[in-house]
């Protein structure tokens, strides 16, 4: 009998699969993510997806904003004005200017009102806080630093233990792999989109694009964690690209033990505000199987703090119908019997 809630040490064997191996996932540590992207384009070139657009969002460095059925791995860039736990920057005395995000935020207000000089359309030069061969602050001086950190994390689908975007799916596109992950079939896909608002994550999403020149347009798309791959005995090609083995991929319930024990080994260095996303197998989704390693609240990632699949009152919802159906039933048979009197 299907779960809608609760944990499932066995879901790979409730979805049918007999002598399942091991169930797989990831580890994301975004603790030594580095920002580089590597996940993105590895993700990109290995699945065949296109570009989503190669312009900054203006609110980061960043050109992909979330996921969605064109970017199945995303790099946040977050950026507070905080330092790391009780860890020395080793940046005392040395100037540095206004956060970047700040910056550009500020030339975005100031385009709205119809001063287009913050965005470099004059020939005022403009310090909107990028890269560049000066010293940052240099200008200023050292009295206007400002203290901040990056927090960058590489998202992706959970593969949710109780996957709301399986339970909905009309034509059985959605289906458990022998791995425990949650894999689209782009052959059976009928573009309905009812995966889409089920999603507590909103990772799924249809495609939109030219038909003529891009694949799987109007079909619902995200992660499959490398199936395929999976299949050759591969690691996914994002957990391959990571030089910095942010992304770790492996069984499931060593991957907990690893989250766990990098956690404990960060509040021992002074970060208190580690903690870990998506591991615990009781909350509303049965444990995620990706887990994360977040330095900050998971709103502060755009993750929501308590996820719940959205399916999990259905039994309820469909009995609840059901006798709802019953006594409308009982009243026209009540009503046609006592017409015919």
């Amino acid at each position: 009998m299907s779960q809608f809630s609760g944990p499932d040490p066995r879901v790979a064997a409730n979805a049918g699969w007999e002598d399942a191996p091991p169930r797989k996932g990831f580890f994301t540590d975004t603790s030594v993510c580095i920002g580089c992207k590597a996940c993105e384009v590895a993700c990109k070139e290995w699945n065949g997806i296109p570009d989503d657009g190669f312009n900054l969002l203006g609110s980061s460095y960043d050109n992909t904003g979330a996921l969605g059925a064109s970017t199945w791995r995303h790099v946040a860039f977050i950026e507070q004005p905080k330092q790391l736990g009780h860890q020395e920057l080793g940046l005392s005395g040395v100037p540095a200017g206004p956060s970047a995000s700040d910056e550009l935020n500020r030339a975005g207000d100031e385009a709205l009102t119809g001063d287009r000089s913050m965005l470099g359309t004059d020939t005022t030069k403009v310090n909107l806080g990028m890269p560049s061969t000066t010293l940052p602050g240099a200008e200023t001086g050292a009295e206007s630093r400002t203290e901040f950190r990056w927090l960058m994390s590489s998202d992706v689908c959970k593969h949710c233990t109780h996957a709301a975007c399986l339970d909905v799916c009309p034509t059985g596109s959605l289906f458990r792999t022998e791995f425990g992950t949650v894999v689209v079939q782009d052959e059976i896909c009928n573009g309905c989109g009812y995966c889409v608002p089920a999603c507590p994550f909103g990772v799924i999403d249809r495609r939109i694009g030219d038909r003529s020149t891009t694949k799987n347009v109007g079909i619902a798309q995200k992660c499959t964690l490398c199936y395929d791959r999976l299949g050759a005995g591969h690691k996914p090609a994002c957990a391959q690209a990571c030089p910095t083995e942010s992304i770790q991929f492996g069984d499931l319930e060593e991957l907990r033990a690893r989250a766990k024990a990098r956690m404990d080994t960060l509040h021992e260095a002074g970060v208190p505000e580690a903690r870990l996303y998506g591991e615990d197998p009781t909350d509303g989704i049965g444990g995620a199987g990706s887990i994360f390693l977040l330095l900050d609240e998971p709103e502060v990632y755009g993750l929501p703090p308590d996820p719940v699949v959205t399916t999990k009152d259905l039994p309820a919802m469909w009995r609840t119908a059901a006798l709802a159906a019953v006594g409308l039933f009982a009243g026209a048979v009540t009503s046609f019997l006592g017409r015919r009197r």
